[in-house]
This record gives C-alpha cells, sequence and structure tokens, in this order.
C-alpha cells in the first residue's frame, strides 16, 4: 500500500508494543461498506457466494501439474487473475494507496485487504476511498467500486463491471489445512513493482495478530517467511497446488524491510466475511463480552484448578451477553511466574461440545458464530462444572 499521508503504514508494517520492534499500524472501523445505527442479524445462515462456480472456472481449480512446489508453474497459471489496486482518497493523485488484490469469480468481485481501500486512520473516522482502479497482468486498468469491507479481519471486496476484461478467477483452498513448512508463493505488486511472485514456507499458523483496521486482533493468522512488502498487501498467499490460502496482510520488522515476519489472514475467514458483503453488504460477528487468559497445567496447579487446561474468565463486560448469562470474572489479580493473571474467574472448558484449551480458542469459536446464536458453555466454578447459556450479542466497534 502506499500514501502520502502521514498514517501510512508500510505495506503493512506493524508493529509490537514493549518489544522494541516497530508496529506502524493505523486502528479502523466499521461493519462494512456503509455504517448504520442499526445492526443487521440474518435469521439463518448467510448463503455461500460461489467464487469458482462455472466450467471456466472449476477446470482452472484443478491442482497444478506436478509433485513438487513449482513456483513457475504457479506463476504461469495463476499471475493472470492477480491485480493491482489503486485508491485515491482526494481529488487528484494526492493521498493515494496502491495494494494488490485477486479476482475470484467471473462475476467481477476481486478481494483485497481493508486498509488499501479505506483510510485506516481515527478509528471514529473511517471512510472507504473516494475512487478505486484496477490493474490487470497486461497493463489495462479499469474502475472498480466498493461492495464493503470487514475492519476486524482486515478484508476489503471490490467489484469491477463485467465486459470491461477479461476476468481470470484463481481457485480458493482450505486454510485450516495449512501447517508450517508448506511451501507458499505470494504474489503481488510490491513497491509498484506490479506482477511479482516471491516464495517461501507456512512458518507457523494460528497466530494472533493486531489488525490493522481495528482494535481486535486476527487470531488465526498465517505466518510465512515469503517477503510480504510495501504494496503487496491484499494479494494472494497461494498453496504448492497454486489455490489461495491467505491475503497478505501486515509484516513485523524492527527496520520495516523484508526481513522481517509476514502475516496472511487465512482464507477461510475471508470467505466468510465475502459471503456476508456479497450477501447483506457488511460483516458482523457474535460477541460475549469477556476477556479470558490462557489457562496451562503449570498455572492450574498454582490456581488450584481441577483441569489442566482451558480459559480462564478474568472480566466480564457490565451488561454484555455473558454477565446477563451469569458468568463470573476474577476477584483479583496476581503474578506468577512473571504474567498477570486472574484468581477466581471462572474457567471454560468447553463451548457446544468443543474443547477450549486457549484464550484464542474462545475468540475464534465465537468468531464463527452469529448475533442471536445461543451456545452452551461448559465452565468450571468453585471445583464444580456447571452449564451456562449464553445468547451471543453483536460485536461492537471497540472491545473490553
Amino acid at each position: 500500500m502506499r500514501r502520502g499521508s502521514a498514517i501510512a503504514v508500510v505495506a503493512l508494517v506493524a508493529a509490537v508494543l514493549g518489544g522494541g520492534v516497530s508496529f506502524v499500524a493505523a486502528k479502523a472501523t466499521g461493519l462494512g461498506q456503509k455504517s448504520t445505527s442499526t445492526v443487521y442479524i440474518p435469521t439463518e445462515p448467510v448463503r455461500a457466494l460461489d467464487p469458482v462456480g462455472d466450467e471456466a472456472v472449476a477446470a482452472s481449480a484443478r491442482p497444478l501439474l506436478g509433485n513438487g512446489f513449482e513456483p513457475a508453474r504457479i506463476y504461469a497459471a495463476r499471475s493472470s487473475g492477480v491485480v493491482t489496486v489503486y485508491a485515491f482518497f482526494e481529488e487528484g493523485d494526492r493521498h493515494a494507496a496502491q495494494g494488490s488484490g485477486f479476482v475470484v469469480s467471473e462475476r467481477g468481485y476481486i478481494l483485497t485487504s481493508a486498509h488499501v481501500i479505506t483510510d485506516a486512520g481515527d478509528a471514529a473516522k473511517i471512510s472507504e476511498a473516494d475512487r478505486v482502479f484496477i490493474g490487470f497482468k497486461d497493463g489495462d486498468r479499469v474502475k472498480a467500486e466498493i461492495v464493503g469491507w470487514d475492519a476486524y479481519d482486515d478484508v476489503g471486496l471490490l467489484r469491477v463491471a463485467t465486459g470491461t476484461h477479461t476476468l481470470t478467477p484463481v481457485p480458493l483452498g482450505d486454510s485450516s489445512r495449512v501447517g508450517p513448512g508448506s511451501p507458499v508463493a505470494a504474489m503481488g505488486s510490491p513497491f509498484g513493482n506490479e506482477d511479482s511472485i516471491a516464495v517461501g514456507v507456512v512458518s507457523a499458523t494460528h497466530r494472533s495478530i493486531a489488525s490493522l483496521t481495528s482494535a481486535y486482533k486476527v487470531v488465526d493468522a498465517i505466518q510465512t517467511d515469503a517477503p510480504i512488502t510495501h504494496g503487496n498487501s491484499g494479494g494472494p498467499l497461494f498453496d504448492a497446488r497454486g489455490r489461495v490460502i491467505g491475503i497478505n496482510a501486515q509484516i513485523r520488522s524492527d527496520t520495516g524491510m523484508a526481513e522481517g515476519v509476514g502475516f496472511a489472514v487465512p482464507i477461510n475467514a475471508a470467505e466468510r466475511s465475502m459471503r456476508q458483503l456479497v450477501s447483506i453488504g457488511r460483516v458482523v460477528y457474535a460477541y460475549m463480552g469477556v476477556t479470558t487468559e490462557t489457562l496451562t497445567p503449570t498455572l492450574a496447579r498454582h490456581l488450584g484448578y481441577e483441569t489442566t487446561r482451558g480459559a480462564i474468565v478474568s472480566t466480564v463486560r457490565e451488561g454484555s451477553p455473558a454477565d446477563r448469562a451469569g458468568l463470573r470474572g476474577g476477584t483479583r489479580e496476581e503474578t506468577f511466574n512473571g504474567q498477570t493473571v486472574a484468581r477466581g474467574g471462572d474457567v471454560i472448558v468447553a463451548i457446544d461440545g468443543r474443547v477450549m484449551r486457549s484464550a484464542d480458542d474462545v475468540v475464534r469459536l465465537v468468531g464463527e458464530k452469529l448475533p442471536g446464536e445461543i451456545s452452551a458453555l461448559t465452565i468450571l466454578r468453585n471445583g464444580e462444572r456447571k452449564l451456562v447459556r449464553v445468547r451471543l450479542g453483536a460485536r461492537p466497534a471497540e472491545p473490553d
């Protein structure tokens, strides 16, 4: 991404507070295309968008030939579906942003990062770009409309009119099947150099990282050593079969250069955002209203819990769904093994029958649900197991 303002982020240079690493990240809010005073809560699951529904695209979704990782084949087969995104926030060429994106449907839909097409500055003043253009591999450039964005997971959705340019959608993979050591290829327009490819491996999965467009965290980010640099944000991260497993999002670096640690938003999360943006024009997430801490075996022995894994409820937001359901937070804090922990709170050990082994597990599962759904929480309280039912609400713009 490239901007001429003071809030520009180096295509995703982010910072870790207190760690001596520069994290240049801007915050933003917004549930979708346009902000309103009410939140739309679907009564039924949002229908899936089929981004590869016709025969021509289905053919492109077949695995690439060869048994190994062949970046040249990936580039030859997929590069025509990768685009450059140009966003303008004022009249003229000032305050322009440049990022990447990729075509996901012959109906003209293009996925990118939310921070490329919105003014990711003051959280209370987020706005979309005035004009957006899509640059294709052949050098042609066409106008695009902003369908909407998900500020929480930093996902943006654009659309170009069919017939304005030949579209070559890229197939989407399954990010839940990605593991450390898997080879990957990042494509996009680093530093404005369109039509580029860089390779590496998946360094880790399920990373919890700060979002560049909200105060919430992305809990399932894919960490990679494939260079993700200025202008790469919004581009696809391909697996060895040539399927998109993530949207290139940010790099953490002490210099702002490519030798840092790169992160991508998992494509499964991006698909969730895309389906809602196409169906209702905005993205909604469920909300429980608790902050939690990961319970480890050593910490469990110290605090006297009769379980070794789970999520300690440290605080419960007043008036939240969790508060109405009677969940209890910690009564005091103490320092143990160099970390501050809450004592006396409930411990969530399962939600809807799924075992919770960490605080991120709670965020991950609640994030998969919609406002209005009822979740059954299995908790430990004073040595006893209890079942608590919580009717989930809609996630507010700011976390607890």
